[in-house]
């Protein structure tokens, strides 16, 4: 098992990579570095390979919407020549908010994009010339779409694998059943052991049916933060409002995924209330309506015959990397409890 973190995309970037090292160090295996609408995430990964020696780095997750395909690839492959071979292509849908928000683009058929989108990237990493009809993407372009002058053409440098990494990030039946399908990993949010075989169970099946050996097992990679001790359950309340904004303001009423989600966990009732008063503006009493349940079961805060527990129910649900966010006072704390989180899951 794993021990990755999420890059902090909002704090000063050069300090927080700096510290980085120090997680290494402690035996952190692969950070992830988000794409929201801070700065991109690419510039930020190349820094972090120039950075760090043995460190796995995946983007956490790069939009399939806001670059073509081939740009996906030459840029998943330039990071892995950069990182020599640590980079694994982490994709998301992102959501109507962002797509067509921020990138001013239709937020459309995120399946079937994300599925071409993974098999022209196989075509660049192998240096074939590209040519792909499908029913998003076309390369070269049609005659009558363009010049006429467009030709298949292959990726000059030779990557230093043909087959990097896809780890897709998803929620939803069809994204998780795609994920099992066709990527190397998946990266859900919200994990909840005890629930994820209900909840995911039939798309994992149904998308490992029909999966290519040669990816190997799924790399399944759940999201938990971590505090280890005797008196840590403050940091647990950290987590309501993060999870107000996302079940209750990370989309319009009815398509917001994550709302989805927890209705399916079984919060019906509390996933409507919450959405209600967020998006009325009431933020704080949203937060108050997270059941604790929820916050308790998809984290690792608490003692550390507790936490060992949460890895286990973790370990039994199929879980092969826990991306964690340390929570502690002092970044000497924090590097603590990578060094204890390693010692648990070994």
């Amino acid at each position: 098992m794993r021990i990755g973190m999420a890059l902090n995309y909002s704090g000063g970037f050069k300090e927080t990579v700096a510290e980085l090292a120090d997680y290494e160090k402690a035996g952190l295996d692969i950070v992830f570095v988000a794409e929201a609408y801070s700065f991109d995430a690419v510039s930020q990964m190349g820094y972090i390979a120039a950075k760090t020696e043995r460190l796995q780095i995946a983007s956490g997750i790069l939009p399939v919407y806001s670059r073509t395909p081939t740009l996906l690839a030459m840029t998943a492959a330039g990071m892995d020549y950069v990182s020599d071979g640590r980079f694994t292509l982490g994709l998301g849908a992102s959501g109507p908010q962002v797509i067509e928000g921020f990138h001013g683009v239709p937020y459309t058929a995120p399946l079937g994009r994300t599925r071409e989108v993974i098999e022209i990237c196989r075509q660049v990493w192998k240096r074939e010339r590209v040519t792909y009809e499908g029913k998003h993407y076309t390369v070269p372009l049609p005659a009558d779409q363009g010049t006429g002058l467009g030709k298949p053409l292959k990726i000059i440098n030779h990557p230093v694998r043909d087959r990097i990494p896809v780890v897709i990030a998803a929620i939803g039946p069809k994204n998780v059943e795609l994920a099992a399908e066709i990527a190397e990993g998946w990266e859900p949010i919200f994990y909840m052991p005890e629930k994820a075989a209900d909840v995911w169970g039939p798309s994992i099946a149904a998308g490992k049916a029909r999966r290519d050996p040669a990816l190997g097992e799924l790399d399944v990679i759940a999201q938990a933060s971590l505090a280890i001790g005797d008196d840590v359950s403050g940091w647990l309340q950290l987590g309501r409002p993060m999870a107000a904004l996302y079940i209750g303001g990370m989309g319009a009423k009815g398509k917001n995924f994550y709302n989805d989600l927890a209705r399916r966990y079984g919060y019906e009732k509390e996933a409507e209330q919450i959405q209600e008063l967020y998006l009325s503006g009431k933020k704080d009493e949203a937060a108050a309506l997270v059941p604790q349940e929820l916050l308790e079961s998809m984290s690792l805060i608490g003692s550390e015959g507790f936490v060992r527990d949460r890895v286990q129910a973790m370990r039994e649900s199929g879980v092969t990397t826990i991306n964690v966010t340390p929570l502690a006072r002092t970044h000497e704390e924090r590097i603590r409890l990578i060094e204890k989180i390693k010692e648990l899951v070994s």
